[in-house]
This record gives structure tokens, C-alpha cells and sequence, in this order.
């Protein structure tokens, strides 16, 4: 029969091991290539981003350079009428050239445009207000300083403002170079790229002004994205990273590539939609776990069918051994009941009798030392006159519970509910001073429950304990005599204030 019944299952076993196998090998490889694919995306949005970042260098680079050659011409020439009919002329070849420059232009200290690339100077046209002069007025620095794009008022385009300080001789404010770079020259370079349908691409400042995005839209241009888990993404990896964000924008989760700009306090970000990296894996994913979930439905249900006949024909055998199975369950339950104490759980008297004989015996046999614990719950009869029997027996419980967990860390030992309050614990292999040692452990985790009791001198419950261990010899002790030594160590222990553990040698002059 439990060759049939071992049959059935390792064919069900053998049959899960194979799915199992099926499914797991299958998820391995759809996992791995679809690690593959982040990190073969990955390669290429961080080479995106580092191409990205190399373009909008050079590009800002090539307008400040043209600014330091303007810083040149008017801090050395002058802006005298011919001095400022040159410049003019080389500004607007300047522009020409620089397909990315909206314009170039020259303030002095007030403002006022001196002159500027376009073909005709516009009268009364200052620019005091804008903050890149207010910048430049309230800082000393003559490196370059990038502004917010805005809305350029010769052309009325948005801008990216690239700037540089003018001093005069004494090293004074003496006006602002100005460089405007179209963003167009960027949306128009961006949207060349491919970057899947709901790519994007962003330019933003090192401190968290977006200056331009793919896709395109007005609203993105000087937006603060500083509080964005785009900008703290940027901020956490450094001036190169890349991590999954969920846009604050359009709510697409992105692969995001970072790249800081070499000379500028700007950074690229490079980002692909998750979904549309994962498309082709999804797709595949999906038809091999079709294909896999067909393949365990034809092995499932082959199976099953094998196992329904085995099944069948085991089912009346299997019937009779249940059986057997409960009347055993219930001879274990009633024998266990027999040798068990109802109200705390321990084994009860009979079978501390049958333990201690048997115990007594082994170690006669074996020269061994055998131990026992006598415990009693002090001024028990006072407990249950002020508490009624029904706390008693609750005390009782708890105390139980306490000794269980005990001698739980001891295998071997028994406890053993031997009348009334009074518990016997039984310690094979165990000498005195190891017996004394339970006892004491016993008793401080009973004082430490803290039962209350208020016809106790200390006012919660505690227990004194005899010891005693023998090392049984052949015709000369009995099992009772261990009982004997333990009691007169327990009268001892009472004796002596109770609340404590005492042993044989205690019992010698005790109070009467």
C-alpha cells in the first residue's frame, strides 16, 4: 500500500519538478534578457547623454568665446562712434556664422544698448532690468554667467542668455556682453534624435531651471524643476548617472541618463520610456509563457489522469489506514490525558511514579546522578482565602507555565504536578549544585512574574524549593528515598523564611 501511495507521489512530484523546471528556466531567460535590454538601453541613453552634453557645450562654448573676443574689442578699443561702427560689422558676421546666436549685444553700465547684431539699432532700448544684468552689476566675477531663457525683445524668440561682465579701466562695472542663443537651434537639433515616441530630452540649470525639453512646449521653458525626483535624481548621482524617474510632467516612468556639461553649470538628461524598452521583451515574454502554460496544461492533465487511476484503485486502502490513523491519534490523545495533570498541564502523579523508577533504575545501571526539585507555592492556603480557589488555580497555571519554559531548555528533565501547590521535577544526569541551579533559575522566574499577593510578607507570590541528588547503588537505595532528601529540604527551605532553595546539608540546624 505505501509503495502505491509512494508511487502516486513521485509522479506528482516528478510531474511539478518537471513544470516547475519548464516555468523557472523560462523565467530565467525572459529575466535575463530582459536585464539585457536595460543594459544595453542603458549603454545607449548614457552615450546619448554624453553626445547631448558634448553639443550643447561646444555650442555655448562657441557664443562665449565670441564674448571674450567682445570683451576685448571694448575694454581695449573703446565705444566711440568707430570703434562701435567695427564692432557692429563683426557682430552681425558673428551671427552668420553662429547658426545657434539669436543675437549678440552690447551694454553699457546703465543699460542702454550700445550696440547689437542686428541690421539697424533700436532707439532707447535698455536692458537694465533683465537678471543678467543685475547679476553682473552685483558681482565681480568676468567668468560666464548663464540666465533663465526669456523672451528676447529684438526678435521676441525664447532665448538662452550667455553673458559676461565689462570693466572699465579702473576694473568698475562699465556694462554686459551679451550672447542669446535660440533655443529652436536646440528643439530643432533634439527632435533629430531617436529617442522612441515618448523619449525626452532636457537642458536645465545646475539649479533647477529647465531650459529645454523634448517634446516641445512653451510651459517647460524656465520651469523650476528643483523639487522633482528628476533634479534630486541629478543631485544624488553627481554629474553622471542614470536612473528610473517617473516624470513630474507626464507621469512616464523613464530611463534617465545625466550628464553634466564640461564648462557649464548645466546638465543633459537622455531618458527612454520603460514601456517602450521592455515592448519587444513583453511581447516575447508573452508568447513564451503562452506557449509555456500550454505545455504544463498537456503534462498537468496527463498526469492527473495517471494519478486519478492510482487514486482509484489506493482509495479503499487509504480509507482503512485513515482509520487506523485516527483510533491511533486517539490512543496517543488518551494516554497522553492518562499521564497529564488537567488544571496546569504537567504530568501529573503517575506518571513522576513511572519517571522516577524508570529513572532510578537507568541510573543505578549507569552510575549516574539522578536529582529532584521539590517546589512549593508559599503561603498557598492564604492565596486562595483572600483570591477564592478560582485564583488559585489561575496562580497555579502561571507558575506552571513558568516551570514548562524552564525545563523546556533541558531535555529529559519532567515536571510534574505531585499534590496540591506542590511540584516535583525530575533531573537525570544532574548533581546537586546543577540541580540547585535549575531550582534557583525556577524560582527568580517565578518572583519575577510578580503574582500578587497580599497575604504574602512580600506581597506577591514566590516558592521555596528542596534539592536533593543520590547516585543510586544496586540493593542498598530505593527511588523513594530521593523523595525523602527533596521533602526535608523543601521543610528547610520553609523553615528558614521560605523564598529560597535549600539542599539536604540545609536541614541541619534548622529551627525547630
Amino acid at each position: 500500500m505505501f509503495k502505491r501511495l509512494s508511487t502516486t507521489t513521485r509522479i506528482t512530484a516528478f510531474i511539478t519538478a518537471v513544470c516547475i523546471c519548464l516555468i523557472a528556466t523560462d523565467s530565467w531567460r525572459s529575466w535575463h534578457a530582459r536585464s539585457v535590454q536595460l543594459q544595453q538601453m542603458t549603454v545607449a541613453t548614457s552615450n546619448r547623454a554624453r553626445s547631448l552634453a558634448e553639443q550643447a557645450n561646444d555650442t555655448i562654448k562657441a557664443a562665449d568665446t565670441t564674448l571674450v573676443g567682445l570683451l576685448e574689442r571694448v575694454e581695449y578699443d573703446g565705444t566711440g562712434p568707430v570703434a562701435l561702427e567695427r564692432l557692429h560689422k563683426f557682430l552681425v558676421r558673428q551671427t552668420v556664422e553662429l547658426p545657434q546666436l539669436d543675437g549678440l549685444f552690447i551694454f553699457d553700465k546703465n543699460g542702454k544698448l550700445l550696440v547689437n547684431s542686428r541690421p539697424t539699432l533700436p532707439q532707447n532700448h535698455n536692458n537694465a532690468d533683465r537678471e543678467y544684468f543685475t547679476f553682473h552689476r552685483t558681482h565681480a566675477d568676468r567668468g560666464p554667467h548663464m540666465g533663465a531663457p526669456v523672451i528676447s525683445r529684438s526678435s521676441g524668440k525664447w532665448v538662452i542668455p550667455v553673458s559676461r561682465r565689462i570693466d572699465d579701466a579702473r576694473g568698475s562695472f562699465a556694462g554686459v556682453a551679451l550672447a542669446t542663443i535660440n533655443i529652436d537651434f536646440f528643439t530643432n537639433y533634439y527632435n533629430s534624435i531617436q529617442i522612441g515616441q515618448a523619449g525626452t530630452i532636457a537642458l536645465t540649470t545646475d539649479t533647477g531651471t529647465m531650459l529645454v525639453r523634448r517634446p516641445y512646449s512653451d510651459r517647460f521653458v524656465g520651469q523650476d524643476v528643483s523639487n522633482t525626483d528628476f533634479f534630486k535624481a541629478y543631485l544624488s548621482r553627481g554629474p553622471i548617472g542614470t536612473a528610473f524617474i517617473t516624470s513630474s510632467q507626464d507621469g512616464v516612468n523613464r530611463l534617465n541618463s545625466l550628464q553634466r556639461l564640461k564648462d557649464y553649470p548645466l546638465f543633459i538628461s537622455a531618458a527612454m520610456s520603460k514601456d517602450e524598452i521592455l515592448a519587444d521583451w513583453q511581447s516575447d515574454s508573452l508568447l513564451h509563457l503562452g506557449a509555456d502554460i500550454l505545455i504544463v496544461l498537456v503534462i498537468s492533465l496527463f498526469g492527473w489522469r495517471l494519478i486519478e487511476q492510482i487514486e482509484l484503485r489506493n482509495k479503499a486502502e487509504a480509507e482503512v489506514l485513515r482509520a487506523r490513523d485516527q483510533l491511533a491519534t486517539l490512543n496517543r490523545t488518551l494516554e497522553k490525558l492518562a499521564m497529564q495533570d488537567g488544571l496546569t498541564g504537567l504530568a501529573n502523579r503517575r506518571q513522576f511514579d513511572l519517571a522516577l523508577d524508570n529513572e532510578f533504575s537507568r541510573a543505578m545501571r549507569n552510575a549516574s546522578t539522578l536529582a529532584l526539585i521539590m517546589l512549593d507555592v508559599d503561603c498557598f492556603k492564604q492565596y486562595n482565602d483572600i483570591y477564592g480557589h478560582p485564583g488559585g488555580d489561575g496562580c497555579l497555571q502561571a507558575i506552571s507555565r513558568a516551570i514548562r519554559d524552564v525545563t523546556a531548555q533541558r531535555p529529559g528533565d519532567l515536571a510534574a504536578r505531585y499534590g496540591g501547590e506542590e511540584i516535583a521535577i525530575l533531573l537525570p544526569n544532574t548533581d546537586v549544585t546543577g540541580a540547585v541551579a535549575v531550582a534557583e533559575n525556577i524560582r527568580n522566574v517565578i518572583r519575577n512574574l510578580k503574582i500578587e499577593h497580599a497575604g504574602s510578607p512580600i506581597h506577591f507570590v514566590t516558592v521555596s524549593a528542596g534539592v536533593d541528588a543520590v547516585v543510586p547503588r544496586l540493593g542498598a537505595d530505593e527511588s523513594t528515598m530521593l523523595i525523602h532528601g527533596a521533602d526535608k529540604a523543601l521543610y528547610a527551605a520553609k523553615m528558614h523564611g521560605r523564598d529560597r532553595v535549600c539542599t539536604p546539608g540545609d536541614v541541619v540546624g534548622a529551627p525547630a
